[in-house]
């Protein structure tokens, strides 16, 4: 059995995680990931570096920011890779994030196919999300979607 290196380089990482290097790069400059310098000033990074960038890829597809996940990994003992029992105790605080994704989902779902059987296809001559074209008098632009942001009927 060959002896792996303690260390990994950008590149490695790069490959083995399937990420770029520039997100790597990325990561590490928000604090999600830490990495060394060697020598001649390559960054270096620990093997558990995949395991954390495993875990980054997860929480995003749950939808949480990179707040909410450099938060968690802080929340870890020593700054260490998450376990098989963190990862149960946190997953289970972001289910009820997930089960709002999901809801929200559903709703622009639904809300999509009752607008389109409408046919106007506007929301500025919507009679269901802009009675009367009340949007104008706020200025140009999107102000339907912008103003109820996730929770508007459109964009869920």
């Amino acid at each position: 059995m060959p002896v792996l290196p303690p260390r990994l380089s950008i590149g490695e990482l790069s490959r083995r995680s399937g990420l770029a290097p520039s997100a790597i790069r990325f990561y590490e400059s928000r604090g999600l990931l830490a990495s060394d310098r060697s020598a001649g000033g390559q960054r270096q990074f620990v093997r558990a570096a995949l395991r954390r960038l495993a875990f980054i890829s997860a929480a995003q597809q749950v939808g949480l920011t990179l707040e909410e996940i450099r938060a968690a990994l802080a929340s870890l003992p020593d700054g260490r890779t998450p376990t098989r029992q963190d990862w149960q105790v946190l997953s289970a605080a972001w289910r009820s994030h997930l089960e709002l994704r999901i809801a929200a989902l559903e709703r622009l779902r639904d809300d999509l196919s009752g607008c389109v059987g409408c046919g106007c296809l506007s929301l500025r001559r919507c009679r269901l999300y802009n009675t009367g074209d009340a949007a104008a008098a706020e200025g140009q632009g999107s102000r339907l979607v912008r103003a109820f942001g996730t929770t508007n009927h459109l964009t869920g």
